[in-house]
């Protein structure tokens, strides 16, 4: 007997609708994120879904993840990487998010520096036409290669 046709203790599954309510996770996500790989299910005789309680705090971490900028491949990664396709625990969640927290870290510094380059130059794109003279002089910017210099270097 195959795991799809195994039938849990009643209250150890939800429908679709369930875990979208109690998520907060549109049900059309719910439908992508299994696409994806990233939450299953079973189906029933009548070709429902029915998830596993624990999804929803696969869902939490998920959207979690996201929220922060992490590209869902990676966590799809992380996620296969869990021994027997387990939910994460807290010590797995300790882990990756150390992992990430140097992408993380370089992500902030470079909005922190768009940021407070934002209102005087684009970072020598060259947006600061009048002023680039002045923040710019000979182009030397240019010579560095394309794009905005001072953002990407």
């Amino acid at each position: 007997m195959t795991d799809q046709h195994v039938r849990p203790h009643p209250g150890q599954e939800l429908s679709v609708g369930e875990v979208a309510e109690r998520s907060g996770v549109a049900v059309s996500a719910l439908h992508f994120y299994e696409r994806e790989g990233l939450i299953h299910s079973r189906r029933t005789a009548g070709n429902q879904r029915r998830f596993r309680r624990e999804v929803l705090r696969r869902l939490s971490f998920i959207r979690i993840a996201q929220r922060v900028g992490i590209p869902l491949a990676e966590i799809r990664s992380a996620l296969d990487a869990l021994p027997d396709g387990r939910t994460p625990t807290r010590q797995d969640w300790e882990r990756l998010s150390a992992q990430w927290r140097e992408e993380l870290d370089d992500r902030i510094h470079r909005l922190q520096q768009l940021r407070d380059d934002f209102t005087g130059c684009i970072g020598c794109g060259c947006l600061s036409i009048d002023r680039c003279s002045l923040v710019n002089p000979g182009d030397r910017f240019g010579a560095e290669g394309p794009g905005p210099r001072r953002l990407v270097g």
